[in-house]
């Protein structure tokens, strides 16, 4: 199925809502945007297996552009917003994009690249013009609202969040049936019970993998996508009440701050039509997810994946009531863990993560990362480490490159990230290896406060006290640090890096 069907036999339907503004797109005019797109694209010259790339905030101008693409044959790289000039550059370069789209509102960041993106050979903008750059809806207005008679399916090509370095371009082979006429397994339906009447809320930034391919998942299924534009807590919970959203997706950093909100505010609206809340991207504290699944009820489903979809692994909230902090068993895939030889260990013990069976997939133009990331046996990983339990259920340790070895002892920051979220005065943390003249590394603590005023020597002594409560002292922080905010990805990911470099420089 596509918009196209939708838009044939009820072409009013609302496909998609800009939060912020109300502004609706029906299935009519979704489906004659994207292709008037795919028709410029054909006009441009694109054929199958080419590429674009965009820049674009949660833009009403996003769904169609993805649109043209798919229904064109295409890669689309939709990169994030949030990126400065040098990591545009080396996206928009690297996926070697033909087009270039991106809106006004990323001016300073994409006019001093008019030199620099020699393989670009038309760049276009959304709101407005300036030197280099050619009008998106003039270009679209003189051509056709027909469909080009070659559809076929293309795919997005996405880049990883860049945590450790510049980030890979995850490429995928293209679908080889016709346009609409793949026969995936329809999460949405099977797992998640989404139909037709279903409105899906989307709080999270359209470039990343997972909203981009729900929201595509749900308006190639009839659903109403309302996007927001930017999360905030309150915000998020008066969409679901305004928009009767019966499912919707998270990243655990976003029920931390729904759960930190005044009780007042958090219980003040209703969200009795939410039906199913899929949470992923990062390890949810056990704590959170005992909270929400109290205050929501047991409508939480959790799975683990990522943009390379070399697997699929899931559970619902029984399930993880009765294995908490597991992501889940193996749906499309199979899961072995191995150590550093790549031999499976035992039922219980950790070690790097393997999926097998899953898609196919390479980092565009890096055979060695794209070697990295295969096992002998044909298996991939995504770097993460994590053990199995006895039936069968799958739990993440924490990034492999995330490890800290302190005095030859392997030590996951996660843990300890873990128990400092759930204490009253946190609202993020993020802990990591620094540099220690006796150990190698020792563990350290960076803490945002929910109120900044709060800091104090006291406090410190309070978190270490706390984390230490809990967990074995080795694997808690010897110190820890405020900062006003962290730098965490909207996704969830947090950008240890950056954290790492300060404490590292010079070291």
């Amino acid at each position: 199925m596509t918009p196209g069907d939708i838009a044939a036999a009820d072409p009013d339907k609302v496909a998609y809502i800009i939060a912020e503004t109300d502004q609706r797109v029906s299935y009519a005019e979704l489906e004659a945007q994207a292709n008037q797109g795919a028709q410029l694209f054909r006009t441009l010259g694109l054929r199958r297996g080419d590429h674009i790339a965009l820049l674009l905030e949660n833009h009403a101008a996003f769904f169609p552009l993805c649109w043209a693409a798919q229904r064109s044959g295409l890669y689309y790289t939709a990169i994030s917003w949030r990126l400065q000039q040098q990591e545009v550059e080396y996206i928009v370069n690297n996926c070697q994009a033909k087009v270039f789209v991106t809106s006004i509102e990323r001016r300073q960041v994409v006019e001093p690249l008019l030199d620099s993106m020699p393989g670009v050979i038309h760049r276009y903008m959304v709101d407005g013009e300036i030197g280099g750059f050619e009008s998106w809806e003039g270009a679209l207005a003189n051509m056709p609202q027909a469909p080009i008679a070659d559809q076929c399916e293309g795919a997005a090509m996405l880049y990883s969040s860049g945590t450790t370095g510049y980030p890979k371009g995850v490429k995928r082979p293209l679908p080889e049936a016709g346009y609409g006429e793949a026969e995936d397994i329809n999460l949405l339906r099977i797992l998640y019970g989404a139909d037709e009447d279903s409105i899906y809320l989307s709080p999270a930034p359209l470039y990343h993998a997972a909203p981009l391919a729900f929201c595509m998942g749900c308006l190639r299924n009839g659903v109403t996508v309302v996007v927001m534009q930017h999360f905030s807590p309150e915000f998020a919970l008066a969409c679901i009440e305004q928009y009767r959203a019966t499912h919707s997706q998270w990243v655990p950093t976003m029920f931390v701050r729904m759960l930190k909100l005044p009780e007042a505010e958090r219980l003040r609206y209703d969200l009795s039509s939410l039906r199913c809340a899929i949470h992923a991207a990062a390890p949810c504290p056990i704590p959170i997810k005992e909270q929400m699944i109290e205050w929501w009820g047991k409508i939480i489903y959790e799975y683990y994946a990522g943009t390379e979809n070399n697997g699929f692994v899931q559970l619902n909230s029984e399930e993880w009531l009765s294995h908490r902090g597991s992501v889940g068993k193996p749906l499309t895939c199979e899961v072995h863990i191995c150590d550093e030889q790549g031999e499976e260990v035992p039922v219980g013990e950790s070690g790097t993560i393997y999926l097998g069976g899953g898609g196919a997939f390479e980092y565009h133009g890096d055979s060695e990362k794209t070697a990295g990331s295969r096992h002998p046996k044909g298996w991939t990983t995504l770097g993460d480490v994590g053990y199995v339990d006895e039936d069968g259920y799958l739990y993440l340790t924490d990034r492999k490159h995330f490890m800290i070895i302190s005095g030859g002892v392997n030590i996951y920051p996660q843990e300890a990230e873990n128990v400092l979220i759930t204490h009253d005065k946190v609202m993020d943390v993020a802990v990591f290896g620094v540099p220690n003249a006796d150990f190698g590394e020792e563990v350290k603590g960076v803490v945002q406060l929910r109120h900044a005023e709060d800091a104090s020597p006291q406090l410190e002594v309070e978190l270490l006290d706390f984390c230490r409560a809990q967990l074995s002292h080795i694997k808690c922080p010897r110190s820890i640090d405020f900062r006003a905010e962290l730098p965490r990805h909207p996704t969830g990911k947090l950008y240890k890096r950056l954290l790492k470099d300060e404490y590292w420089s010079g070291a």
